[in-house]
């Protein structure tokens, strides 16, 4: 068995199924910790690749492009250029979706023109047929200069060849997609001649980014006049590079991806025209919160029950079995009943994540971000903040975590003072005794009163917090407005493996 595992970085846009591509490979053998400083999630995991190597994979954060312009961006180009982090990787995997390829291709090229063996992983294959959409996987690999591999994390396949892909990443072109210099050839020409010995990609990445680069100090850049230029212009290169990069991309696709739209179903255009209707939206929002809460009194009632029932059973066997005494009466009567009375509340703190899961799985959870988006705005939130407040339901810490994803600071700060307010699951054991104590177990039009007033509970929290953040919108101002952007990811089924990981 090898010492030193390899080192494999996972990369690819939101929504793309890194993260199943990553469950897939390691299994539960993953931990989840933080980069240094930061409260940015670090998932790791290790993947048997034969029988003498093992890999090492790091998911890092979803990221559009390697230009950052938020926590989580940052933290994927830093790693990339600097060679002396000890996750700095031996080959990077960047997953696509094979609806989406010409989008998700822009970061495959940026990563490639770094000089960074990559593999481009085209997952949701399975969708292929369904969508209209062909593919010459042989011709992608010539024109990219790199390998291919067509995955179904739904279906397991292609799982085989990507770790057979990384045992042997060292046979992989690092060749670049572009010539950076195209970018400004007169600037690009100075840059070479200033440090003719680095890569030009991510001298470049360093100047437009505010970023660290392991072989340079940004203040050696920065004392060659001839190489500093204005953020505007900068802005316009970086623009140009990404028309470069979309023409490239363009005219690969054009000869090796094609879409027959007469096959490809109208499904989702259909679904968000119901799910994201102005009035109709909210009303299937709050029918399925409703749904919801009653299922987390009326589903866990069995699994209760019989914990219930093994714990009683417990005590009394114990009573019966050990010597009478005080420590007897201890354990059957103290710290049995002690454990069964925690343990009673599992089944409904599951079913909570177990409904967040699939909401966030199934693609719904954005549709949800862009609807309250138009709410969220008068009190000084963003339809961004709704996924926080959301997954405050399950627990307020990675919930406030999450706020990093907010661009806007004023907006970010108000979401993170806010979020306690929601009620988290650790509330929901005292919730549920008071509900059962003062509450009857009746039922009105087929709810159940004790679900209605759950849901009340959890809508007075949601309540507080927007009126918080009503507060805090009025003393802190900000000198611009801002602009939503989100991504509506097609339907998926909700994946088992995913949703059984999560809960």
């Amino acid at each position: 068995m090898q010492e030193q595992p390899l080192k494999v970085a996972l990369i690819g846009n939101p929504n793309t199924g890194k993260t199943s591509v990553f469950n897939i490979l390691t299994g539960l053998n993953q931990k989840v910790g933080n980069y240094p400083g930061i409260t940015v999630e670090k998932k790791v995991g290790m993947c048997h690749l034969s029988k003498e190597v093992n890999a090492k994979i790091l998911d890092l954060p979803g990221t559009y492009s390697l230009n950052a312009s938020s926590m989580d961006e940052s933290v994927v180009i830093e790693l990339l250029l600097n060679k002396n982090d000890p996750d700095f990787p031996d080959v990077a995997i960047v997953v696509s979706d094979v609806e989406s390829l010409k989008r998700n291709l822009l970061l495959f090229t940026q990563i490639k023109d770094m000089g960074i063996p990559a593999i481009l992983v085209i997952n949701m294959a399975d969708r292929m047929t369904r969508k209209g959409i062909t593919l010459d996987v042989d011709l992608l690999e010539e024109k990219l200069k790199t390998k291919v591999v067509l995955v179904s994390t739904r279906k397991n396949t292609g799982i085989d060849r990507l770790k057979a892909l990384i045992l042997d990443y060292k046979n992989i072109s690092n060749e670049p997609c572009l010539n950076a210099s195209l970018i400004d050839p007169v600037y690009f020409d100075n840059l070479r001649k200033a440090f003719p010995n680095q890569s030009l990609y991510k001298l470049w990445l360093v100047i437009t980014q505010d970023v660290n680069f392991a072989n340079v100090n940004r203040t050696e850049i920065e004392n060659n006049t001839f190489l500093v230029k204005s953020k505007v212009e900068l802005k316009k290169l970086q623009h140009k590079e990404t028309i470069f990069r979309y023409q490239f991309i363009n005219g690969v696709l054009k000869e090796t991806y094609q879409v027959d739209l007469s096959k490809a179903k109208d499904l989702r255009a259909r679904l968000d025209k119901i799910l994201m209707h102005k009035f109709w939206g909210y009303v299937i929002f709050l029918l399925i919160l409703l749904t919801i809460f009653q299922a987390i009194f009326d589903w866990s009632q069995v699994p209760m029950n019989f914990i219930d029932q093994q714990f009683a059973l417990l005590s009394e066997y114990l009573k019966h079995s050990l010597p009478s005494g005080v420590f007897t009466e201890l354990i059957a009567e103290g710290i049995v009943p002690g454990l069964g009375g925690i343990l009673i509340f599992i089944p409904q703190i599951a079913f909570l994540f177990l409904f967040i899961s699939i909401l966030e799985e199934s693609g719904y959870m954005s549709r949800v971000v862009f609807l309250m988006d138009r709410v969220m705005r008068r009190y000084g939130l963003s339809g961004k903040s709704v996924v926080p407040l959301i997954s405050g339901t399950a627990c307020a810490i990675p919930a406030i975590m999450a706020t990093r994803n907010i661009e806007n600071w004023r907006e970010r700060l108000i979401t993170i003072l806010v979020t306690p307010f929601v009620t988290c699951s650790a509330r929901l054991p005292v919730y549920m005794i008071i509900i059962t104590l003062v509450i009857p177990n009746q039922r009105f039009l087929g709810m159940n009163y004790q679900g209605l007033v759950l849901l009340f509970l959890y809508l007075i929290g949601f309540g507080m917090a927007i009126f918080s953040a009503f507060l805090l919108n009025k003393f802190m101002k900000i000198a611009r407005k801002t602009y939503f952007v989100v991504e509506m990811p097609n339907y998926k089924t909700p994946l088992l493996r995913n949703v059984a990981l999560t809960v």
